[in-house]
């Protein structure tokens, strides 16, 4: 039977990839992102909406999946506490945080009740470590690990297989402006031990071979793909 994903932050970079090799293999995705619908082949289903708002509309849009992938997420600006408005902080949280656990409820809840399913998060190196993001930024992923591993932990006997995806650097969109004049790509390249930024393809890979069911004792690990920038 052909399997179904959910994919948030599906029209570009690391959700785009993602999108890419679950339909190269034939799943059913639906994809979100507030940006426009991204050109895709295959059995692609795609909702424009802004996960801080109301999310009533894709419960009754897709109604049941076998994989949630809350890939959705945006950047700071590097801004220490003293910098940070309290809105500001807000916003990255509903972002980072809050979508994931308000959008994980419903269908959780329908794990639960069939014994199956799998919910992949998407973090960061900043949800260990200092450095990877400003203040709102490494709070709002460590949050978002911490509840990775709890939901891991409180479901793990109801079949439900729980991951965190913890990338560095990886060239997409959100870090475009790094790659510009005076940006921080030639010293994050320099600076990471395998010499080069992540590509989105290749935490594309690691999803998906997660997301096959055959690594079945595995359950709540938060996975590091940064080319070694945290053996530092």
């Amino acid at each position: 039977m052909t399997k179904t994903a959910l994919i948030t932050g599906v029209s570009s970079g690391i959700g785009l990839a993602q999108a890419k090799i679950f339909l190269e293999n034939g799943w059913r995705i639906f994809g979100i992102d507030q940006a426009s619908k991204p050109d895709l082949a295959g059995d692609f289903h795609f909702l424009q909406l802004d996960l801080t708002g109301d999310l009533s509309p894709v419960f009754d849009w897709c109604q049941e999946v076998d994989l949630l992938l809350h890939t959705a997420g945006a950047l700071d600006d590097y801004k220490p506490h003293l910098q940070v408005t309290d809105e500001a902080l807000e916003q990255l949280f509903a972002v980072n945080f809050f979508s994931v656990t308000r959008l994980t409820r419903p269908y959780l809840e329908k794990m639960v009740a069939r014994k199956s399913g799998t919910i992949i998060t998407m973090c960061s190196i900043a949800s260990s470590l200092a450095g990877g993001g400003g203040s709102a930024y490494t709070a709002s992923k460590h949050a978002l690990a911490g509840f990775t591993k709890q939901l891991a932990l409180d479901y793990a006997k109801d079949k439900v297989q729980v991951f965190g995806i913890a990338p560095g650097a990886v060239q997409t969109g959100m870090t475009a402006a790094d790659f510009e004049p005076g940006g921080l790509a030639d010293w994050v390249a320099d600076q990471t031990p395998i010499g080069r930024w992540s590509q989105p393809s290749e935490i594309a890979e690691l999803t998906f071979m997660l997301a096959t069911g055959k690594l079945a004792s595995m359950q709540g690990q938060i996975i590091t793909i940064d080319g070694g920038w945290s053996l530092k």
